[in-house]
């Protein structure tokens, strides 16, 4: 009665015709509103949202893909990735546990097209006597296709491909011209902005006597500037696997075209330590100013994680980070290089590079090795397949089944690479304003983007001089972050502290692991010239007490072998913290990032003994810790 009465007193006080529109007077609110935005989503201007993508992915028309077996094409990948059910080359039915919301589809830039004109018997493919070859053996199948596959890849990676059919399958021919206008119309169809953006890219597919020096371009813009400008191949008398002939396209691209493109390379652990070089490049020729900023200007990233091995650092190279060794390969780049020797390692990882940039600036007055990390599969399936228990192998002939395990990737003179060391990985969240092509590419060149090795976990990490905990006591603590420093990929702002802050966040997976911990890995420069590197452990789960010498106990692990499984029993859904340097010289050049550190969950080799029954050579690695690496915050006098 009580409350029906004050009711009735609101309705006659407030009483209006229905037709009129209530509005108070200003004078009525005032001293009321602060004149600032209630709502902390107003007037928002940082990008808000994180999108799951890859950055590399081959399908049938890339030349080894369509050798090894896949017949599907760039519709297979699209669809998958949007989220559709399609059936792989080796006739399973597959799905992803979620849809991506974007991919960019990176064909081989050489060879473009050649391998159905090779399956078919073409006449210029039998005009040639390594094509007549090579399409015999393939229309037999079998072990001699694959004889021929190899035959085919190891001409290609020593430069001994007949000119004819090189120049067949280069820009300016019909051929070539008709396959990239069929790839790039392809991409266009996918492309939906605001619901999942479809890339043009191709893979200059640079190798030097088999040494790894691939780069991914990466554009910023439709059709028609896309298809101005054929790719560039790496083959004479057409093309050049030289670097600096690859920067020189990117500049004649965007000058002719008034277009926008980047690249990022990948694989520096396949390179034979010519990837990140500091002295001599492989040409002969000197590291040189040229060099230097050319490199700086066209390469913001660089993949740090995917199929062929984790490239962020090597036990070697970082013996006291106890997570160094995470599916390292160094054995070489398949049987197409010579063996690995240890002093190549230095100019092959990520971290490394990161140090040597900082010498390379103090001479050049540029660093070209201020990258932020991307994470890709380079599956050459046509399948975006980076999750452990959903995934479908490098090639087609890697795609799930009893014995993909046991039989080698490759094994050759100079090292193996056994079938159960290939990695599920990885993908990269990009932190933007929304989902299209130009919001995705801004972001991915103003580096604010992160690589994870297939977990899709959200990481925020933030540099700054004021940073405290009563920042982290919010559910947004992105918006102290912005306002108060620079996100990662960024350049710290003046000093106006004794040392640099940082505020990182990271939350679980929703359908994923638990988190273990979260590290801070800082590399610097010291007045004498000498490098160093130091990782610390910022935030942990479940009250661990670090031992003598500040280790961290491990974490534990609930993973089940029997039953391919694990449980969130240990590590936390959520770490956050805000960290000050404890060993910070104002006088020297650093820089900072995150990495995220899952709890202990089965590899794909784990899901295929329990689901297919296969057998597991002794030796495979059936456990990991997947994490996640943001780009680095850098530090400058």
């Amino acid at each position: 009665m009580f409350r029906h009465s004050l009711f009735a007193f609101a309705l006659t006080t407030l009483a209006v015709p229905a037709t009129a529109q209530f509005k108070p007077s200003p004078e009525s609110l005032q001293g009321l509103y602060p004149g600032k935005a209630y709502s902390p989503y107003a007037q928002r201007s940082f990008p808000s949202q994180v999108f799951w993508g890859d950055t590399h992915l081959h399908t049938g028309y890339s030349m080894d893909a369509g050798l090894f077996g896949n017949s599907t094409g760039p519709d297979t990948a699209f669809q998958l990735a949007r989220g559709e059910e399609v059936e792989s080359a080796s006739g399973q039915p597959i799905k992803l546990a979620r849809p991506l919301d974007w991919l960019v589809l990176t064909e081989h830039s050489d060879g473009m097209g050649m391998i159905f004109d090779l399956q078919k018997g073409a006449p210029n493919i039998l005009a040639s006597e390594q094509g007549k070859r090579w399409s015999e053996a393939i229309q037999q199948g079998g072990d001699a296709s694959a004889a021929a596959a190899l035959d085919l890849i190891t001409n290609f990676s020593q430069g001994t491909m007949d000119e004819a059919l090189i120049v067949d399958y280069s820009p300016g021919s019909p051929i070539y011209a008709s396959v990239w206008d069929d790839i790039v119309n392809t991409v266009e169809k996918y492309n939906e902005p605001g619901r999942f953006t479809a890339f043009i890219g191709y893979e200059w597919t640079s190798l030097e006597k088999g040494n790894n020096l691939h780069r991914n371009v990466i554009y910023r813009d439709d059709a028609d500037k896309a298809l101005q400008m054929q790719p560039m191949v790496t083959q004479p008398p057409v093309g050049s696997n030289d670097p600096m002939d690859f920067y020189n396209w990117l500049e004649d691209y965007e000058a002719k075209t008034g277009g926008q493109v980047f690249a990022l390379a990948h694989n520096g652990n396949l390179s034979n330590g010519i990837m990140f070089p500091t002295e001599t490049r492989f040409t002969g020729d000197p590291v040189d100013e040229a060099y230097v900023k050319a490199r700086a200007k066209w390469e913001p990233l660089y993949e740090i994680t995917q199929i062929k091995g984790d490239g962020e650092t090597h036990p070697r190279l970082s013996p006291d980070d106890e997570f160094a060794d995470y599916e390292t390969w160094d054995a070489g780049n398949l049987d197409l290089s010579s063996a690995k020797t240890d002093d190549m390692l230095q100019r092959e990882y990520a971290r490394e590079a990161l140090k040597q940039g900082f010498m390379l600036e103090k001479k050049f007055g540029v660093n070209p090795y201020k990258f932020g990390f991307s994470g890709a599969t380079d599956s050459h399936t046509s399948l975006s397949t980076a999750d452990s228990d959903n995934y479908f192998g490098k090639a087609t002939n890697a795609e799930p089944s009893t014995t993909r395990a046991t039989h080698p990737f490759t094994e050759t003179e100079n090292g193996i690479f056994p079938g159960w060391s290939l990695v599920a990985s990885g993908y990269t969240g990009v932190w933007a304003e929304d989902n299209t092509r130009a919001s995705l590419w801004d972001a991915m060149v103003r580096r604010e983007v992160y690589a994870t090795t297939g977990p899709r976990m959200a990481v925020r990490f933030f540099g700054g001089w004021d940073f405290d905990d009563n920042d982290l006591r919010s559910r947004q603590p992105a918006f102290r972050g912005y306002e108060k420093g620079v996100p990662m990929g960024g350049d710290m702002r003046p000093a106006t502290s004794d040392a640099p802050t940082f505020m990182v966040y990271a939350l679980r997976d929703p359908i994923g692991a638990n988190l273990d911990r979260i590290q801070i890995v800082k590399g610097w420069i010291d007045d004498a010239g000498e490098l160093h590197e130091k990782v610390y452990d910022v935030a942990w789960s479940d009250d661990r007490t670090p031992r003598d010498g500040g280790k961290l106990p491990p974490v534990g692990s609930t993973v089940d072998i029997e039953a391919a499984n694990y449980t969130n029993t240990i590590g936390a859904s959520e770490l956050a913290t805000v960290w000050a340097d404890p060993d910070f010289d104002p006088a020297q050049q650093a820089f900072y990032y995150a990495r995220v550190i899952e709890i202990p969950t089965p590899r794909w080799v784990l899901y295929d003994k329990i689901r297919l029954g296969a057998e597991l050579p002794e030796d495979a690695v059936l456990i990991g810790q997947e994490r996640a690496y943001t780009s680095p915050i850098w530090y400058k006098p």
